[in-house]
């Protein structure tokens, strides 16, 4: 036993970042969404820890083009409150696609991210644009490959490596 090695716990100030872009074209919202959180939550980072923003930046190019499986893009409705009396407001998913698919994409995605102030600073870090351009070119950000089972193409590359050495 090596008594040299320690645990290291990072501080959170000098976290290296980077950034990531995700082509949501074909899609599914719920895979597309916990991978970007899982992201976002820096999950995906060696150095992870729960009790600090980790997270890398996530930008999301063509949210129009997301889609859902089975009957729920004709039965999921969208609620929000106005803070008003009678106030409660529903949108359904085919409505609010034509009018801001951002929006579908962020509540997805916040969604699954801690409900407190860690998460909100996480939430930061998301950039969901409607078409295929992004003012984020300045940052060099790294597309990141989808397979078509939802996993990012470097994990499935993993796997199946991983079931080729056991065969």
């Amino acid at each position: 036993m090596n008594l040299n090695e320690s645990t290291t716990i990072p501080s959170g100030v000098n976290i290296q970042r980077k950034w990531f872009v995700i082509d949501a074209a074909g899609q599914t919202l719920g895979r597309l969404s916990s991978h970007a959180a899982s992201i976002l939550a820096g999950k995906t980072n060696p150095l992870y820890t729960p009790y600090i923003d980790m997270g890398d930046h996530v930008v999301i190019i063509n949210a129009e083009k997301i889609h859902l499986t089975g009957m729920k893009g004709a039965q999921k409705l969208y609620r929000r409150y106005t803070g008003f009396p009678g106030g409660l407001r529903e949108e359904s998913y085919v409505k609010l696609l034509a009018r801001r698919p951002e929006a579908i994409l962020e509540q997805s995605i916040k969604g699954m991210l801690p409900k407190s102030k860690l998460g909100r600073q996480m939430a930061t870090k998301l950039k969901v644009y409607k078409g295929a351009d992004h003012p984020h070119h300045a940052q060099q950000p790294v597309a990141l490959e989808m397979h078509s089972s939802g996993k990012p193409m470097e994990l499935h590359k993993k796997q199946e490596h991983q079931r080729k050495a056991k065969a």
